[in-house]
């Protein structure tokens, strides 16, 4: 039977190379979030006169958040039949949720393995300046606040892989 693998933590901890080394050695279907949504998400932006760099307004977060990881999911469950999926995002609310490995486990009709991928701020500081992606600099402009925005990190409040990055 397939299996996802759901990578979760946030921004520029490293979830994209956790995820991509994940799939290839499972043999598995690679869905990142910023891949599967991204040229959408900037048309949308731009066509209703918003900053096609925000991923963090409550605007934002109203209009593309549930919608984006809808799509996910319906990409991972259409693939899971056939083989493996990582799926990889911040999942932020969602690791707070006792419930939410039980529902997507539901979901996807699939075993699910959820990772979490951690390391310093500084070192995302960092790696978002090395990587120079537009939807970074807006965090990058105000540092503090986007900090505050996450605070402090809590990992899943359920079983998980940890995987800390240096």
């Amino acid at each position: 039977m397939s299996k996802a693998f759901v990578i979760c933590g946030p921004p520029a901890a490293g979830k994209t190379t956790h995820g991509r080394q994940l799939a290839a050695q499972h043999h598995a279907t690679f869905l990142d979030i910023d891949t599967v949504t991204e040229t959408m998400v900037r048309a949308a932006l731009t066509a209703s006169g918003r900053d096609p760099n925000d991923r963090d307004s409550p605007w934002f977060k109203t209009h593309f958040r549930q919608p984006i990881y809808d799509t996910l999911f319906t990409i991972a469950a259409e693939n899971l039949p056939n083989q493996n999926v990582v799926i990889v995002g911040p999942f932020t609310r969602e690791t707070q949720d006792p419930a939410w490995p039980d529902w997507l486990t539901q979901h996807l009709q699939a075993p699910v393995e959820i990772h979490y991928v951690t390391c310093s701020p500084e070192l995302r500081r960092q790696r978002m300046i090395g990587r120079g992606e537009p939807r970074d600099l807006p965090k990058l402009k105000d540092w503090d606040s986007f900090l505050a925005y996450y605070g402090e990190e809590q990992p899943p409040v359920f079983p998980h892989t940890l995987i800390k990055t240096a």
